[in-house]
């Protein structure tokens, strides 16, 4: 197992939001058209994709079964995290919306969870990243902002037609009780309903600055992480790529990259993924190398091989199970690799192949700031 413990962190962001006081703030046009703040900021991902995975211990190459199931059913803890990221900020945006905003305002309010003093401000327009942003929403934490961060805790900015935005999170100065563990850990969401990418709407969320876990207890702990997720319909394609500079399986090499292309349907809870182990640090944009030539199964083999040597081919093929491509998911997570469990997953299927992860190097590099 690939234990990734985040609750803790990510539950003190939601609790936040609820207790927010927006008095100083007009709320009395009530209708859609004119609040400010959108209604939807991220994109739902399939159940069967983002599936913790609890069963078992990860093994390494101290034991003979580790197998490709282990791979392919971790893929989902890595996917849950980048869920668990958006659905933080589609959380801040909903309990916002609901106060129906209709114009910019600044107002400050006492955290419920942490007891500190928490200042708010938004305004109409705003300059980020070349782009000029109907409006910007800043919450910082008072005693903070004196600080090399100024107290940041959350950026968000965005336009209401089409929407589209850039939200940026810093969990510690939303919330010291829960995040103190986690200090340098940011998040950052990338949304558009503007179809500029084919998709009804698409979100790409990132991750830096999570803390690993000593290898002794888990080597395969995440500290960067980029996501994309794109739907259409009931279809949600993804890929992207998962940073474990700790992670080892048979020999000795240590530091790999889970690189992902995958698509679930949410209708019917299943999805398709192709995963790649390449070196964490690998500079390749090819999808061919990061998810065939570094495919499970030929980093698995290769491993095998330059540890045993003299392996029979039947032990082999023992420790290779279930590292086939792409591999099955549904409702309940990873089902097999290699061969669909029935003619449902064919569309799906089709779609990962023109799906590519990003450039390990740049995930493992991978820096997140506030404006």
């Amino acid at each position: 197992m690939i234990t990734i413990n985040r609750k803790a962190l990510l539950a003190g962001i939601l609790l936040n939001v609820f207790f927010l006081s927006f008095q100083s703030c007009k709320k009395e046009v009530s209708t859609s058209d004119n609040n400010i703040m959108p209604e939807s900021f991220s994109v739902e991902i399939p159940a069967s994709m983002s599936q913790p995975y609890t069963a078992q211990k990860m093994k390494t190459a101290s034991d003979d079964t580790i197998n490709g199931g282990d791979i392919y059913a971790n893929l989902g803890n890595f996917i849950n995290l980048g869920k668990g990221s958006a659905e933080i900020v589609q959380a801040i945006v909903t309990t916002i919306h609901a106060y129906k905003l209709s114009q910019a305002c600044a107002f400050s309010y006492v955290s419920a969870d942490d007891g500190r003093s928490k200042n708010v401000n938004i305004i109409a327009s705003s300059d980020f990243e070349n782009v000029n942003w109907e409006y910007e929403m800043t919450i910082t934490d008072a005693q903070s902002e004196s600080s090399a961060d100024s107290g940041k805790a959350l950026q968000i900015f965005w336009n209401k037609n089409p929407v589209k935005g850039i939200a940026i999170l810093k969990p510690y100065n939303i919330n010291r009780a829960t995040s103190s563990l986690y200090p340098d850990a940011m998040f950052r969401i990338d949304y558009s309903e503007a179809g500029e990418l084919g998709y009804d709407k698409h979100m790409i969320v990132s991750i830096a600055g999570l803390p690993l876990a000593s290898p002794l207890i888990d080597p395969y702990s995440v500290n960067s992480l980029k996501m994309f997720a794109g739907k259409t319909g009931d279809v949600v394609d993804m890929y992207g790529n998962s940073n474990h500079p700790n992670a080892i399986f048979f020999t000795t090499n240590t530091g790999f990259d889970w690189a992902f292309a995958a698509s679930g349907d949410l209708k019917a809870d299943i999805g398709v993924a192709e995963v790649g182990l390449p070196p964490y640090q690998l500079n390749e944009t090819s999808r061919k190398v990061l998810l065939e030539d570094y495919s499970i199964r030929n980093v698995f083999e290769e491993q095998i091989y330059a540890l045993w040597p003299t392996i029979d081919s039947v032990s082999v093929n023992g420790y290779l199970h279930n590292t086939q491509a792409p591999g099955y998911f549904n409702n309940g997570g990873f089902v097999q690799g290699g061969t669909a469990p029935n003619s449902s997953y064919a569309t799906i299927e089709g779609r990962i192949k023109n799906l590519s992860p990003y450039n390990p190097k740049d995930i493992s590099e991978q820096v997140l700031n506030f404006k």
